[in-house]
């Protein structure tokens, strides 16, 4: 194996170019899809060799074929296989399993690439990404907010303060008036500076996670080239030389992050001292000090919204630059405040005791009131977008419509996520507290427990339940009518096999459930309305009668109080089962690795945008595999002047497509492309139509040498490209079939099964579709025409 190894480094596949007068090998890049494998299974030899690359994301052949480049005439039966494998990007150490903590975060950033396709309105396209980066930063001031719920109000303030709720729980016994004899840090305000230290500890959890990733993805140069003299900019940025490099924007909104994340705990500290200054019996010293400590609080917050607010990305060119002195300062500034904050809380105050709760409910109410009007302007933003015309070929000449027609939600499909993001959200940090309140608690009413508001928007979860079944009924009606219509086709595509009625079930039903895919857009569509309305209705309820649902129902209609009972005491139960489930699936995936890699296919198709929105979202693993398969590609072809096959499987066609943008038109006109079970146009195509909308995509078609899509009708993920005109049947091939065989055949003489998603190479298809795609990228060499349309 080392032999092999060092053997590449000199005359293998990074050798010198072939001889002149020979023919070269012609090469085919494999790149996986979500959920990751092995470069055996890929490559189907046990043997396989690291040509380039480290443990993180590395090429692979098969031992057999490390010098295929020095021996070409033994490779004339096909192409040299090799396998990007970029599994460990999203599902590697056990680190990994911290980054469920960020699951809002990276939803949020979602929506920012969820915006509708347009053709300048530059300044619309900028409002709309600013929206959604404030939305961000409110999220974080959530996350950060329901830590000091926990650590400042229920433990330090509530239950230290509470002697029957301090008995239950010896570690708080010196926090404790009574049980600690008045000791140092039983005063109000040292409780609070000490339990502030966990909320400032998350923090920098956050910071170090950003700071760390940030470093091994963000960082990776993508190749430089000049621009040739036939080079244009495409219709998608995902071409644009500094797309995959957002070094700049990500420090530049880490500081942020982190700078109001530590704002927050200052507040968190100083507004309970300052309160009681400003009453009867306060110090006239404190008192003026309180004042000039919020007055310096509130100015760095303004500074931290005019860091988000001031930029975007720089994409059209590569942005090398990082903005030192604000990335240092900013932090440092908001960590000196919350430094003075501290002492200036345990501040000894005769005659302060801390009583019933701190001002929770109106934090957490103008959190969610801010989040339901920074969504509710995103989708009136992304309506304008949407309805914009694009320019291109339209019916009787006018604008193209087509985008506009697939886009998911008629375009609001990011507020929608925003939206989604921003429940999570609170859904997490309502979990966290109720669940830390109840075990502070007990079997005992002794503590007044979480803010309300907190409490309204737990007891909405039942009715968003019943909501969420009713649509997953209707689906499952819809779901059976379909597969009873598909049982007429099925039959129509084994014409010559003998009828068997439980298979024409078997795979009629197959196939009605990998459309529900295609109804996505309406899950979404019916959760974020329902759970706008009722989040809505939860904030009013919280803020106007400024009692739980159980106690405002209480002199009502028994059938009004009995629904808020049981939606309370569900709602509850909910919500903290939630968060147990939560803690476990975290603690399993940091022991197990096949859980880890379970969460890493969630992380596969979430995190691969870049982070545009939200600095503390999971790293974006395409801003070290697309310069991986650029580097490789545009290396390989000016050596050996080549063929090459790029082929990508599910997400993997997704990078392959990302890296064909990045490449020079030269080398590009040199790669063909084979995608199959690909979500290009099916998820994609819809969900991001700015980036891979119709234009998107045939710019694409045009710009490669060849490509060609295979796809099922069982596949739950991949599907036509969809190309419009001319160019659809030259990109797509009609559905394959599976199973490959109906009943048993003298070539499958056991029952064959149903692929649906996987397993595309086993279909004689693939290898005839590779074929001929090498044919089209050497006309020289005969070969077969593409089939025509089906």
């Amino acid at each position: 194996m080392e032999r092999a190894q060092q053997q590449t480094a000199t005359n293998g596949a990074d050798g010198p170019a072939t001889q002149p007068g020979t023919t070269p090998v012609d090469l085919e890049l494999l790149v996986h899809g979500v959920g990751g494998t092995t470069p055996e299974e890929m490559l189907d030899d046990p043997c396989t060799v690291r040509i380039t690359g480290d443990d993180t994301a590395a090429v692979f052949r098969r031992a057999a074929d490390v010098d295929a480049e020095d021996r070409p005439e033994q490779h004339r039966d096909g192409p040299v296989p090799e396998a990007y494998v970029w599994c460990n990007l999203t599902s590697g150490n056990s680190a990994r399993a911290l980054w469920l903590l960020l699951l809002p975060f990276m939803v949020v950033n979602l929506a920012h690439w969820m915006r509708p396709a347009t053709r300048g309105h530059r300044r619309t396209v900028r409002l709309y990404g600013l929206l959604v980066r404030l939305a961000g930063l409110t999220l974080t001031v959530l996350l950060v907010a329901a830590a000091c719920e926990v650590a400042l109000d229920l433990v330090a303030w509530q239950c230290a303060g509470v002697e029957a709720c301090a008995a239950r729980h010896s570690w708080l016994g010196f926090l404790s008036p009574t049980r600690s004899g008045d000791g140092w840090w039983s005063l109000p305000g040292r409780r609070l500076a000490l339990a502030a230290l966990v909320p400032a500890a998350l923090t920098y959890l956050l910071w170090y996670l950003s700071r760390r990733t940030w470093s091994a993805y963000e960082s990776q140069p993508p190749l430089p080239h000049r621009p040739e003299p036939d080079e244009q900019t495409g219709p998608t940025a995902l071409g644009s030389p500094g797309f995959w490099y957002g070094r700049r924007l990500v420090a530049r909104l880490r500081a942020a992050h982190t700078a109001a994340g530590l704002l927050t705990v200052a507040a968190a500290v100083v507004a309970p001292a300052a309160r009681f200054d400003r009453g009867p019996g306060g110090s006239h010293v404190l008192g003026t000090l309180g004042p000039l400590l919020i007055a310096a609080l509130c100015g760095t917050a303004a500074a931290v919204l005019w860091v988000v607010c001031r930029r975007g990305r720089s994409e059209n060119r590569l942005d090398r630059e990082l903005d030192e002195h604000l990335v240092r300062r900013l932090p440092l500034a908001a960590l000196v405040l919350l430094g003075c904050a501290l002492p200036y809380a345990g501040w000894s105050r005769p005659g302060w005791q801390s009583a019933g709760r701190l001002s929770g409910d109106t934090t957490f109410g103008v959190i969610a009131l801010a989040q339901g009007l920074l969504v509710v302007v995103i989708a009136v933003v992304a309506h304008l977008l949407h309805r914009t015309p694009l320019p291109g070929p339209g019916p009787a000449g006018g604008a193209d419509t087509t985008a506009g027609r697939r886009a998911a939600l008629r375009g609001l499909g990011g507020p929608a996520v925003a939206l989604l993001a921003c429940a999570l959200g609170g859904v997490m940090s309502g979990g966290v507290a109720q669940r830390v309140a109840d075990w502070l608690d007990g079997t005992g009413p002794s503590i007044d427990g979480p803010p309300v508001l907190l409490t309204w928007q737990a007891s909405v979860i039942p009715p968003l339940l019943v909501a969420l079944l009713a649509l997953v009924g209707w689906l499952s009606w819809r779901t059976w009518r379909l597969s009873g219509a598909e049982r007429r086709t099925v039959r129509l595509d084994y014409p010559k096999e003998p009828a068997d009625p439980a298979t024409t079930r078997r795979i009629a039903r197959t196939r009605a459930m990998a459309a529900l895919t295609d109804r996505a857009p309406l899950l979404v569509a019916v959760v974020s309305a329902t759970t706008l309305l009722l989040g809505a209705a939860a904030l009013a309820g919280g803020l106007d009668t400024g009692k739980t649902p159980r106690e405002a129902a209480a002199h009502t209609y028994a059938v009004v109080r009995g629904a808020a009972e049981t939606a309370q005491a569900l709602g509850s139960w909910l919500i903290g089962l939630g968060f147990v489930l939560f803690v476990t699936w975290g603690r399993r995936a940091y022991k197990d690795a096949s859980a880890r890699r379970t969460i890493g296919i969630l992380w596969d198709v979430g995190t691969f945008w870049p982070r545009a929105a939200h600095p503390f979202a999971p790293p974006c693993y395409a801003e070290r595999a697309v310069p991986d398969l650029t580097w490789r590609m545009a290396t390989w072809t000016q050596r050996t002047g080549g063929r090459l096959v790029l082929s990508g499987h599910s997400q993997g066609s997704v990078l392959a497509a990302a890296a064909a943008w990045q490449l020079t038109p030269s080398v590009r006109k040199r790669v063909a492309l084979l995608t199959y079970g690909s979500p290009l146009e099916r998820l994609y195509g819809r969900w991001f139509p700015a980036y891979f909308g119709p234009a998107e995509l045939g710019s694409l078609h045009r710009e490669v040498a060849c490509w060609r899509n295979l796809y099922r009708l069982t596949d739950p993920i991949g599907g036509p490209v969809r190309l419009p005109g001319d160019c659809g049947p030259d990109v797509d091939r009609g559905p394959l079939k599976d199973p490959l065989a109906y009943g048993r055949t003298p070539r499958h003489p056991l029952p064959a099964p149903l692929l649906g998603h996987s397993d595309y190479q086993a279909d004689p298809a693939f290898a005839e579709e590779r074929e001929r795609l090498l044919a089209r990228l050497r006309p020289d060499v005969p070969g077969q025409r593409p089939e025509p349309a089906a």
